[in-house]
């Protein structure tokens, strides 16, 4: 999978507002390159709601265990919730991490800093993944949509 492909398929998700921040467009320097994903219906960024998914191209401060500073190198974040979390990683977001790799390619694995959150993490997404991070992306759109809803008061 190509971060092309992953804004394709998340972007033809109902109701979803693709941000890639870039120069000029007052986004802070080191977003630039990296992909935001939001449930918003009415193509407003909202203004109390995290994105569902990112994909991440580069090492962030202090978060260097993916090793994103490889050549076309990209991490997919994506936020699960406790359930899927609990059934890819077989802990509570809450236990502590175990000794896997975070660097590792085509993985589904707890996020390297928001697992405690219920946030898994794909970095370069291949076969063994594809349907999975697919089903994961739907899953966390659908929580995403859930609590929209819930915060119109439907």
């Amino acid at each position: 999978m190509t971060i092309d492909d992953i804004i394709e398929f998340v972007g033809g998700l109902d109701g979803v507002l693709t941000l890639r921040p870039g120069p000029g467009d007052g986004s802070p320097e080191i977003s630039w390159g990296d992909v935001f994903f939001y449930h918003a219906p009415d193509g407003t960024l909202p203004s109390a709601a995290q994105p569902f998914a990112t994909i991440v191209t580069k090492d962030y401060p202090g978060e260097v265990s993916s090793r994103l500073d490889r050549p076309d190198a990209f991490r997919v974040n994506v936020a699960a919730g406790r359930e899927e979390f609990v059934r890819w990683t077989g802990r509570t977001p809450q236990d502590p991490a175990g000794d896997g790799d975070p660097g590792a390619a085509d993985e589904v694995m707890a996020h390297p800093v928001y697992a405690f959150a219920g946030w898994l993490a794909v970095v370069d997404p291949g076969r063994r993944t594809d349907e999975a991070l697919r089903e994961l992306l739907r899953h966390a759109h659908r929580l995403a949509c859930a609590r929209h809803e819930r915060r119109r008061g439907r």
